[in-house]
């Protein structure tokens, strides 16, 4: 049987679904929208500005009230509302606005329409209030001598010695007591209120066609586009005729494409067009996931688990078509890709080690023997000399003398490369701990026997303290070494006829030992260093105190091949070594 292929299915499935579904949306678009939306967002405008209207004559708004009433039907429908005269002059304050009480008793109107949008967050930053005092420079424009108000137009407001907006020539400059003051709410503060009056200087004045049918209370509907930005709105005269027969204009401005007001149209106009597409779309989508959707998942699983090395899955999908055969294929790769994978993760992994313990080695090779080389740099010329001078002929009296020093100076050479040649070994990796449990308090005992010449010889004694002591589980012959380099230290450093103090402390099954002499501390800026390999505490790094400079690094090498934890730090009058066992 001819399997169909899924180019076909997708082409007929995805070819009927989208011609159905766009073809309904596009010819909904060109042919209706565009009226259904100007439609909708004017008849609102126009039942809420008739309201407007009839409570404006009805209740004879006039002060602050009318600027809240304004204030009010603006943000509600989101357009800018003005009530002029028939020959355009304002017949209701700029909504957003102050008072303020000259001296000489007159009051002025300061309009901030204009001056918010270019300074409003400076504005509401000085917090002006009721009673503050402020001086103005703007453009003023002054009413007739009966009238007790004047407008001005700001270009800069200075207020507690701080001026918002910039100095122009020409302007002019009044102080006074501010009285009243109206602004926005910083989130539904719209910059469109200067359009308002924009739009009012280009319809005004009205034409004789015009004038005559407002005055028969006709309402003016048309649109209008901005010439600075070519944004369209809609410009809505209502007309209505005061108790004394005097007729006022309302006038609005609407933008049509402010994506904001339209999303209300357009949540409506995809209501009314999905409802006869959605039986449909119900159907294909069943189809289309069953045919096409389900096996694609599965695919696009089987994928992203290989994409991440992940070769575990199995061969789910069983059509005989070409998802079938992609399965097929995928499941096969993703078995040859696991078994390579594991073959080549192997051989990297020992390749790495190998790298990388190669890598150790030649460190600690080149490291070896530029440390050699430095240290045994300085014996090796005191033995040249004094044996130059022995080959010159020296007096016999101090023949006895440099043979005596050459002695020394091999011995301490013998005792350098015994202790970098334990350093390699232990940096190497290559050595196995023997571990066996054993007292410490024992093996420091032993110790301090050892070094009984060096006590004697500065005349030390060596006290050692267990308290609670349990066994530690270690290497006895390399925590001996450790011992052994921390006592020697201790007796190296400390003041003469002094005491070496050793602690063992148990915590239930482990311990801490501490060794303290009484000497010279280590600078603390320093502390941290005196475990690297040919340190000295002596800032000088003289020999004369002995030492080859390594018996702390390989302290510090064993104990970290332990995994145990020490510290160093300087106790009174000495400096204290402490070392952490683990149960």
């Amino acid at each position: 049987m001819r399997r169909q292929g899924i180019t076909f299915k997708l082409f007929v499935m995805t070819v009927i679904f989208f011609l159905c579904f766009y073809g309904m949306v596009i010819l909904g678009q060109l042919l209706f929208f565009d009226g259904f939306y100007q439609h909708q967002k004017e008849g609102r405008v126009e039942k809420h500005l008739k309201g407007f209207g009839a409570s404006y004559i009805s209740e004879q708004w006039t002060g602050s009230r009318l600027s809240q009433e304004l204030v009010r039907f603006m943000l509600r429908n989101k357009t800018q509302l003005a009530i002029v005269k028939l020959d355009g002059k304002m017949n209701s304050d700029d909504p957003y606005h102050m008072k303020l009480r000259m001296k000489d008793g007159r009051e002025l109107v300061v309009s901030l329409s204009m001056f918010m949008s270019e300074y409003g967050d400076a504005l509401r930053a000085a917090d002006i209030k009721e009673e503050d005092s402020l001086t103005l420079e703007g453009e003023l424009f002054e009413e007739d001598s009966s009238s007790t108000q004047d407008l001005i137009y700001p270009v800069s407001i200075t207020a507690g010695g701080r001026t918002i907006g910039m100095h122009e020539e020409g302007m002019t400059r009044l102080s006074g007591t501010v009285t009243e003051i109206v602004l926005p709410d910083l989130k539904l503060w719209n910059p469109r209120q200067g359009i308002l009056l924009e739009a009012l200087e280009e319809w005004f004045p009205l034409t004789s066609e015009q004038k005559a049918n407002l005055e028969q209370l006709e309402m003016q509907k048309q649109e209008w586009s901005a010439p600075w930005s070519g944004i369209r709105n809609s410009v809505i005269i209502l007309p209505v005729r005061q108790a004394g027969g005097e007729v006022e204009l309302l006038f609005t401005v609407t933008s049509l494409q402010d994506v904001k007001d339209s999303n209300e149209a357009l949540r409506w106009f995809f209501l009314y067009l999905g409802l006869g597409g959605l039986m449909l779309i119900l159907i294909l989508s069943l189809f289309f996931s069953k045919m096409v959707t389900r096996p694609l998942i599965k695919l696009n699983n089987i994928a992203k688990r290989m994409v991440s090395l992940d070769f575990t899955g199995d061969n789910s999908i069983r059509q005989k078509d070409e998802l079938g055969s992609l399965s097929n294929s995928m499941f096969t790769l993703s078995v040859s890709l696991d078994s390579a994978l594991r073959e080549l993760r192997e051989a990297n992994r020992q390749l790495v080690e190998e790298m990388e313990h190669k890598r150790r080695m030649e460190i600690m090779q080149r490291d070896f023997f530029a440390n050699a080389s430095h240290e045994l740099k300085t014996p090796l010329s005191i033995i040249k000399g004094f044996a130059e001078g022995l080959e010159d002929g020296v007096s016999a009296g101090k023949q006895d003398h440099y043979i005596k020093v050459i002695i020394e100076e091999a011995d301490k050479m013998e005792f350098l490369v015994k202790d970098m040649l334990d350093l390699a070994r232990l940096e190497s990796g290559t050595i196995k701990l023997q571990k066996s449990s054993f007292m410490l308090s024992e093996l420091t005992e032993k110790v301090a026997d050892k070094l009984i010449h060096l006590l004697d010889g500065k005349g030390l004694k060596v006290v050692v303290i267990p308290v609670n002591e349990p066994p530690v589980y270690a290497d006895s012959n390399w925590i001996e070494q450790v011992v052994l380099n921390f006592m020697t230290n201790a007796i190296r450093h400390a003041d003469e006829g002094s005491t070496v103090t050793v602690r063992i402390d148990g915590q239930g099954q482990a311990c801490v030992f501490s060794i303290h002499n009484q000497g010279e501390p280590v600078p603390e800026d320093q502390l941290q260093q005196i475990w690297e390999r040919f340190y000295r505490a002596e800032p000088s790094r003289s020999r004369l105190t002995g030492g080859t400079g390594l018996g702390l690094s390989i302290a510090k090498r064993i104990l970290d091949m332990h995994g145990c934890r020490y510290a160093v730090k300087n106790i009174g009058n000495g400096v204290c070594f402490s070392v952490y066992f683990e149960g």
